[in-house]
């Protein structure tokens, strides 16, 4: 009986890393944790293998059709999946293998008789925590699971530029900058492209690309404003 490889990702906020679509594209199945984004993400997921999604708390009215919960079993694993650990049911109970995702830490931990696991961030990286995923393999034969945490962003820090502003803008004008990354996101560039070309810190980058993504339909000063009552 074969090995079955299945990859459990979450909290991608329309982002998917190139590491992540080669290891998307390598499964027989993609399972998601939520926050999604959009369609466009969404879609982009099913050319690289069959996904199965529930809904995060930012996944508005494009993903109504996706379920809030599900419980389905594979290859003889019950698994039990949904985005915020703590809107959790019944229907856990019964699970080989719980997966959610909302915080965007990695966790994998064996509690109750069933594994836990969060497979982090496949998007944006928050907190300084790195983008990561997981990959399942459950052999049918001896009715095995294994977990492999994968990291998205090694090797990133070569690409930090250590000013925390754009030149462009000159010191302090957080505001001009805070315009250009949202102005960037909206046209789709990706985390990586704004820190190369608009030399901002990879960590300032990360901070407008959390809030932009964990808020629908936020403008920049939106972004200021919660900047501003994180401490900046």
């Amino acid at each position: 009986m074969p090995t079955h490889k299945i990859a459990v990702i979450s909290d991608t906020h329309g982002i998917l890393r190139p590491k992540a679509v080669e290891l998307l594209q390598s499964a027989e199945l993609i399972l998601h944790g939520g926050d999604i984004a959009d369609q466009k993400t969404l879609d982009r997921l099913k050319e690289c293998a069959r996904v199965i999604a529930v809904r995060g708390n930012c996944d508005k009215e494009w993903a109504e059709e996706l379920p809030q919960e599900i419980s389905l079993e594979l290859y003889g694993k019950k698994i039990y999946m949904i985005h915020n650990k703590k809107q959790m049911s019944s229907k856990r109970e019964d699970a080989d293998l719980v997966i959610y995702g909302h915080s965007h830490k990695y966790e994998e931990k064996k509690e109750d008789g069933r594994l836990w696991l969060n497979p982090g961030s496949g998007g944006p990286r928050r907190f300084g925590r790195p983008a990561t995923m997981a990959m399942l393999e459950i052999d049918e034969e001896s009715g095995s699971l294994t977990v492999t945490r994968i990291g998205l962003s090694e090797g990133e820090a070569q690409d930090e530029v250590p000013d925390s502003l754009c030149p462009e803008f000159g010191s302090g004008e957080l505001r001009g900058i805070v315009e250009t990354v949202v102005r960037d996101l909206a046209r789709g560039r990706s985390v990586d492209h704004i820190v190369k070309t608009r030399r901002i810190s990879r960590g300032l980058t990360e901070q407008i690309c959390q809030i932009y993504f964990t808020h629908p339909g936020i403008d920049a000063q939106g972004v200021m404003d919660r900047i501003e009552i994180a401490g900046r």
